[in-house]
């Protein structure tokens, strides 16, 4: 039957034929798929989270049922709810970070058998560290003889595993520990803000390491630590190259700097990094400096914050750099590692890399120059009023592909399922600033303008999960969401809570109803219309949006709002910032964001497949909870499994697989 469905009707005297001349077993044999492994965090280096398979396709689908399931809850001092990490298999063993301990886990991928368990105690250095839980996986390295697995522990130490004993490497580092607070080209504290969630970059020879801090809306202080990007040898753990993300004074880019770089912290590489070890090129996300809303002591456009920095993978030498937003003011730093390609310009294949981001934009360059690939000019945007700012006159705005998710904010942008909604939402924003993509926070006071009403907000867009790429139709798949945050800045009347005379916040005392920062909701629901999640396939052989549709059912409260009784209302999609796409021979996979009540009745969120060339839903499965690691896929004993991590609210993180029921 497989026959059959695989490669169409065969003549029954052929079935016959074959079955009587080839012996049981070794017609099995024929028939039964090879193995494949999952051996990078999206797959491959290039990130495009891919893979050829199709056993699990839009017919059988729904027909999914679960394999086995791993929870977090024993792999630390207690539950963890944010469980982001996608793991890797490697020769039939998964391997995963896990747990409030950042545990590493490796688990037979066929029954999720736990094999063994590494953990380090780290003490008040994971207490206080700034990127906690079990981050989002490790990584994997081999030269064909040895082998090892690289994972950063919550307290920002870099460790190398044999992945058949969980020992720690004795000839790696101290001990199998390489010590990410030293050897920085700067002096910091044991317990300094720096740690980091993504996954190890390893190319070749070489690690790659960046660094992530606390959140930025209100920084305690300026001065905080530089996020710098480490190359280490991966055998050794010797230091082979740093690259400065804030220039030292004689470096390129120094001069983007009106007052220096000496006071200036943050400016860490926080997400994946892509490499090409053909050009011998790897591909850095960098985020802001310090002070993601508020840029007083950084006047001038500050490279390498938000840009896109290609360097060269064993002297960390800078080879060319992109930057996305000029003195950022909207914390629209590079979330999720570019996703590299190779598509048609102009007549001839050109090595080009994709960047989603979350002012849903997606930056197409030439990997190996930098250069746009359509023109991105300089668009001139709105100035703000916050005293001392400085602020950039133009903002490289992309002419193709278009924007996937909606930009700006004005008041066609509001909910309007009702003329009571649309009027009430009206009286709601009337106080605050709405514009067009680029509007800057304001000052906000009871009697004034009370903030600046931005969308995509803080989180984007896209956020840190990504994108995932079809090599054979050249499409990029994202998933984005449409929220509006209230950006502002308040004068800042604590000095043990910053160093900034003004600071964006996302609550303070209401003086006056509505005056608030963060997400403003109507009755309830959403200040924007729907829809409120969306997947688009964007075609990078014309730059164009080849489908979007609304991703995720609607949310409960919608269904049952009073207000909307008796409305027929389309899918709406649910917004979220930790999902993202797989990509397979025939589909587009992804789960849901949020709570809701499912089709069969039960609170929890549906894992959906669509068909990747039309976005018609082929089908969908129960999951307890919303997605909250993208997911990855192998074939394994003939078998496709799709794992994946899930939990939030009051359900804590588990790994789930997914298999179709034994033949």
């Amino acid at each position: 039957m497989r026959l059959i469905s695989r490669r169409g009707a065969l003549a029954a005297p052929l079935m016959a034929f074959l079955f009587a001349k080839l012996p049981g077993k070794a017609f099995a044999q024929a028939a039964k798929p090879a193995d494949t492994e999952w051996r990078h965090y999206a797959a491959d280096l290039a990130n495009t989270r891919y893979s050829p398979l199709d056993q699990i396709n839009g017919s059988n689908f729904s027909n999914l049922e679960v394999a086995w399931r791993l929870k977090s809850d024993n792999f630390g001092p207690r539950p963890e709810y944010q469980f982001e990490s996608t793991p890797l298999v490697i020769k039939g063993v998964l391997y995963t970070t896990i747990g409030s301990r950042r545990a590493v886990v490796a688990a037979d991928a066929a029954t999720g058998e736990v094999l063994w368990v590494h953990r380090e105690d780290e003490g008040q250095r994971a207490a206080r560290a700034p990127r906690r839980l079990s981050g989002r996986g490790l990584s994997y390295w081999t030269d064909g003889k040895e082998e090892r697995l690289l994972y950063v522990t919550i307290g920002y130490q870099l460790v190398a595993l044999d992945p058949k004993t969980g020992q720690r490497i004795p000839t790696f580092g101290q001990g199998g520990i390489v010590d990410l607070k030293k050897d920085f080209d700067q002096d910091i504290d044991p317990l300094a803000d720096v740690g980091l969630h993504a996954t190890p970059c390893v190319a070749k020879d070489v690690v790659i390491i960046g660094a992530a801090h606390t959140a930025g809306n209100v920084p305690r202080t300026r001065k905080n630590v530089k996020g710098y990007v480490r190359g280490f040898d991966v055998r050794t753990g010797k230091r082979l190259w740093i690259f400065h993300t804030i220039p030292l004074k004689g470096e390129f880019g120094y001069d983007t700097w009106e007052d220096g770089t000496e006071n200036i912290g943050n400016g860490g590489v926080w997400c994946q990094i892509s490499v090409d070890e053909e050009l011998n090129l790897a591909y850095l996300g960098v985020e802001l400096p310090t002070g993601d809303t508020v840029g007083l002591y950084r006047r001038g456009d500050g490279l390498f914050g938000e840009s896109i920095v290609a360097v060269d993978l064993h002297t960390g030498e800078r080879k060319w750099h992109y930057q996305t937003v000029h003195h950022g003011l909207w914390d629209y730093d590079i979330p999720c590692a570019p996703i590299l390609v190779d598509i048609p310009v102009r007549g001839k294949i050109v090595k080009a890399l994709a960047q989603p981001s979350k002012q849903s934009f997606l930056y197409v360059l030439n990997r190996e120059t930098g250069k746009p690939i359509w023109p991105i000019p300089e668009k001139r945007v709105p100035k703000g009023d916050v005293p001392g700012e400085w602020y950039a006159p133009t903002q490289p705005t992309p002419s193709k592909p278009p924007a996937y998710d909606r930009q700006g904010f004005g008041e066609d942008d509001l909910i309007d399922f009702t003329p009571e909604l649309k009027a009430e939402a009206l009286r709601l924003v009337k106080n605050y600033r709405m514009g067009p993509m680029w509007t800057p926070p304001t000052v906000a006071t009871p009697e004034g303008t009370w903030g600046t009403l931005t969308m995509p907000n803080l989180t984007g867009g896209t956020n840190w999960p990504g994108g995932s790429y079809d090599p054979e139709s050249k499409i990029v798949y994202v998933y984005s969401k449409t929220e509006a945050d209230v950006m502002m800045a308040v004068k800042n009347t604590n000095p043990a809570q910053s160093d900034f005379e003004y600071v964006n916040v996302r609550s303070i005392p209401a003086e006056r109803d509505g005056f608030k920062a963060g997400v403003l909701r109507v009755q309830g629901l959403p200040l924007v219309k729907p829809p409120w999640g969306r997947l688009t396939a964007i075609d990078l052989t014309k730059g164009d949006i080849k489908w979007q549709v609304a991703h995720g059912d609607t949310p409960d409260e919608v269904k049952n709002h009073p207000a909307l009784k008796g409305l027929n209302i389309p899918r709406t999609g649910r917004p979220g910032s930790l999902i993202g796409p797989l990509t397979t021979k025939s589909l587009v996979i992804i789960g849901e964001a949020g709570f809701a009540t499912t089709p069969n009745g039960q609170r929890g969120a549906m894992l959906r497949a669509y068909d990747k060339a039309t976005g018609e839903e082929k089908g969908a499965v129960y999951m307890p909870a919303p997605q909250s690691g993208a997911p990855m896929t192998y074939m394994l004993n003939g078998q496709q499994y799709i794992v994946l991590a899930v939990g939030g609210g009051n359900y804590s993180g588990e790994l789930i697989a997914y298999r179709l029921p034994p033949a």
